[in-house]
């Protein structure tokens, strides 16, 4: 009996590819383009691809060692931020920053306070207002794991040149916005 393989008959790159995901360019216009840049185009998409999937590969398993969501972890780094600025969060600025409701941002803070990531205390100036704060632990894992990244994504920007930078700035930027119109 022969084996079967469980690799896909189609390479990673094919479906990146618009000769093959839309041979009739009703989406993607590739009429006059040399094969050469449209593979070099696939290799920036498949970069992009690669990028992304280690990224949320490495935030999950950082999430899921300290067993939190994606919510959570952006609360922490929005602390560990603040902290590094010597600035006095409230939940008010938190629920803003999040883009969340107040009874959201109870239930995040009761989380994260019942799991040891942070300490609420009275604000040190308006007595009607709370200050959050990230633990010393908390603000060491978050250091660690999210800060390792981001040293490792400011080094490889650093050995761009100023110009690679600019052009990746746009190429970043262009992205973005027609993200943001499509969403």
């Amino acid at each position: 009996m022969p084996e079967h393989s469980t690799r896909s008959p189609v390479p990673e790159d094919a479906m990146l590819d618009p000769r093959v995901i839309d041979p009739g360019q009703e989406l993607v216009s590739f009429a006059g383009m040399e094969p050469g840049d449209i593979a070099e185009i696939v290799q920036v998409l498949s970069g992009i691809r690669r990028w992304r999937e280690s990224e949320q590969k490495v935030s999950f398993r950082s999430r899921s060692q300290m067993r939190l969501n994606e919510t959570d972890m952006k609360a922490l780094r929005f602390l560990v931020a603040a902290k590094n600025q010597n600035i006095v969060v409230t939940p008010g600025m938190l629920a803003d920053h999040l883009h969340i409701s107040s009874a959201s941002t109870t239930k995040l803070l009761d989380r994260l306070a019942k799991a040891g990531h942070i300490e609420r205390s009275p604000h040190p100036t308006d007595r009607r207002a709370l200050s959050i704060t990230i633990t010393k632990q908390t603000h060491e894992q978050v250091r660690d794991g999210v800060g390792r990244m981001h040293a490792h994504r400011f080094k490889a920007a650093a050995e761009l040149t100023s110009e690679e930078r600019q052009t990746v700035i746009r190429f970043l930027d262009r992205l973005s916005s027609e993200a943001e119109a499509q969403g």
